[in-house]
């Protein structure tokens, strides 16, 4: 399988506080990787970074090639739009907008790459089909229950057909009914959207199903 993600040298101080040391990791096409360890670690820095959203350490040896582009080195303008056309994010809390629909908010990636509206409206209507909610389109986040409005971010998230999808303790926020739902759901997606996921997670069930475990302390990869 071709390589999705390759990192190198990544690591990251805030002040005189190191978060990362030197993180060297690939992510493979259609694969799911968890990043587990203990809080303070350092998963969601790694995350944030891997997803563009933050930036590592500026050295000469370090790399993130997303996709074959190296993003380290784009301006923060052709960053944002190649991550918003190339990745999706999944937080623990959902994120949605409150004054929106769950139409309107898994259409508003779409809406920020240009996509026309009714076409835009057209994608959304048929990841809420594929997720059960097609009775749901019209409800403000307010009127859904939690596991309904994480799978309105699951959607909102796929809604540009994004190669990879990063997930921070998706399930976090979850019972466990709702927890293994979403969970099923990943791999569904996996197999029907041929994209990869990395989830930083505590829930050792998604951990141990992944492709791959990658066990981070004190800004290291130790396994």
């Amino acid at each position: 399988m071709k390589e999705l993600i390759q990192a190198r040298q990544i690591s990251k101080h805030y002040g005189a506080l190191q978060v990362l040391s030197e993180v060297q990791l690939e992510v493979a096409e259609q694969e799911i990787v968890a990043i587990v360890g203990p809080s303070g670690a350092g998963k969601t820095t790694l995350l944030h970074i891997l997803g563009t959203l933050d930036q590592p350490d500026k050295n000469p040896s370090t790399s993130l090639t997303i996709d074959g582009q190296n993003t380290v080195q784009m301006s923060d303008k052709v960053l944002a739009a190649f991550r918003n056309k190339n990745l999706g994010f999944v937080f623990q809390f959902h994120e949605l907008l409150p004054e929106f629909t769950a139409l309107e908010n898994i259409c508003i990636p779409a809406w920020i790459a240009g996509t026309p509206k009714p076409v835009a409206a057209e994608k959304a209507l048929e990841l809420l089909a594929t997720f059960g909610l097609s009775d749901r389109a019209a409800h403000k986040p307010t009127a859904l229950s939690g596991g309904e409005q994480q799978r309105i971010a699951v959607a909102r998230a796929l809604i540009n057909n994004p190669k990879i999808i990063f997930a921070d303790e998706p399930s976090g926020n979850l019972d466990s009914e709702n927890a293994a739902h979403l969970h099923e759901l990943f791999f569904q997606l996996r197999e029907e959207r041929k994209c990869s996921f990395v989830i930083v997670t505590h829930n050792e069930s998604l951990a141990n199903r992944a492709d791959r475990k990658i066990v981070l302390k004190d800004g290291k990869i130790i396994a």
